[in-house]
């Protein structure tokens, strides 16, 4: 296995981290506008990936859209703002959010801290603690670190489904020339009631 640096957010930060995915969700909703991190938390200068989720409230809670990148390509606020965006656009899951939607929507942010390229996907996958990232012959996907626990899918089906969504057969996972990044990082999330934001770490 191979690691990447660890990125490590205070509960302030993760916060703010989830008010400005959530403002920059609403200027592009509202006004088809980017909207700009501003001055930032220092936090926020760290190049790591962050990805972005959006759920209705409504009726049985689907998802509207989830984006964003494990790369560290990019400073960590601008980073949270494409992934808002581009969650919330018919680039996610199909349709755009509308304005009517916003009231309705949870946001959660998962801000990457530590990436590990593996080579023993079922030994180092931990359900609840990682995310996947799947790469294989120019196809790419990933899937959010909650998911497994919150549909009760095994390591297997975990892996199998991103395969799926980068396109690929669904035991291409186990493929020698497939490369399987695990994903581990913290999870900041609106609370329906509209209460303190909700922190999660999947380390």
């Amino acid at each position: 296995m191979s690691e990447a640096q660890a990125v490590r957010l205070s509960y302030e930060d993760g916060a703010r981290a989830v008010e400005l995915a959530r403002e920059s969700v609403e200027s592009f909703v509202r006004h088809g506008q980017r909207e700009q991190p501003g001055s930032m938390r220092d936090a926020f200068y760290n190049r790591t990936g962050a990805f972005v989720r959006l759920q209705s409230t409504r009726g049985r809670g689907r998802l509207r859209g989830c984006a964003g990148t494990y790369s560290e390509g990019d400073q960590l606020g601008h980073a949270i703002v494409d992934a808002a965006i581009t969650a919330a656009s018919d680039d996610s899951c199909g349709s755009e959010v509308g304005p009517k939607e916003l009231d309705s929507l949870q946001i959660s942010v998962c801000v990457v801290s530590r990436t590990t390229l593996t080579d023993d996907p079922i030994a180092d996958l931990e359900l609840g603690v990682h995310g996947v990232a799947i790469d294989a012959g120019g196809n790419h996907g990933w899937m959010y670190p909650m998911l497994p626990v919150e549909n009760d899918w095994s390591e297997a089906e975990f892996l199998s489904r991103a395969c799926r969504k980068a396109q690929l057969p669904p035991t291409a996972w186990q493929d020698d020339e497939t490369m399987v990044t695990l994903i581990e990082g913290q999870v900041f999330r609106e609370r329906e009631d509209g209460g303190a934001v909700e922190a999660f770490s999947t380390e």
